[in-house]
């Protein structure tokens, strides 16, 4: 079996330390690199190659919402899991909107870490629904409006089953959750998913359920 490459990011030389402690004991998981800002972390993806970044956010220097946004944008883009002290915090919702493929508390359990680490590398973002949608009601406010007509506008792409996959992955249900819903086999939800994704520009599913959210689709049956 393939270790899984990992790279740590974070200003806090106690906490890379843990990190590293905690992370580097497993058998599947191996660190290739630590970095104390976002500019570090990008030259050492450079070098590294990491399948995923465990990114902290609040760094001094280059942040890492910034170095997220850049890593995303590349085309061997690694995957990225943002490392926070806050349950919700509007720069976490927009590092997930910049392509992060979820995020963990600093005080998560180091199993539940791990698992999100394993998860992320296997292509399946963390994306708890009671996390999302309290990272989303955190994100309502004056600019609700512009995003709900942009979110729709993208949306009105989508055939109608695509649509109805989309709402399901809003509510965080897997690909076999969804299937059994909508009638369908795991594999027509998983192209649906990826056609889903191709259509609308977008790198994971959680930025499928921040879209679904913002068109008012999750409060409206999916219509």
């Amino acid at each position: 079996m393939t270790a899984i490459r990992l790279l740590l990011v974070d200003d806090d030389p106690l906490v890379r330390a843990g990190l590293s402690l905690m992370m580097g004991g497993a058998d599947d998981i191996e660190i290739v690199g630590e970095a104390a800002d976002g500019s570090e972390a990008e030259t050492l993806v450079d070098r590294t190659r990491p399948d995923v970044v465990l990114m902290d956010i609040r760094m001094p220097a280059v942040d890492g919402l910034t170095a997220t946004e850049r890593l995303r944008r590349r085309q061997d883009a690694p995957q990225v899991v943002v490392l926070t002290t806050f349950h919700a915090d509007e720069q976490v919702l927009r590092a997930l909107r910049a392509g992060a493929a979820g995020f963990v508390l600093k005080d998560t359990p180091p199993a539940e870490i791990l698992d999100a680490v394993r998860r992320v590398a296997a292509g399946d973002p963390v994306l708890s629904p009671a996390v999302t949608r309290q990272l989303m009601d955190h994100a309502a406010g004056s600019a609700a409006d512009t995003r709900r007509t942009r979110a729709r506008e993208l949306l009105a792409a989508l055939g109608e089953r695509e649509r109805e996959v989309a709402v399901a992955v809003g509510r965080g249900l897997t690909n076999a959750e969804i299937a059994a819903t909508l009638f369908m086999s795991v594999a027509t939800v998983k192209a649906h998913v990826s056609r889903v994704l191709a259509r609308l520009g977008l790198n994971n599913r959680v930025q499928i359920a921040l879209l679904a959210y913002d068109a008012g689709l999750l409060d409206e049956g999916g219509r």
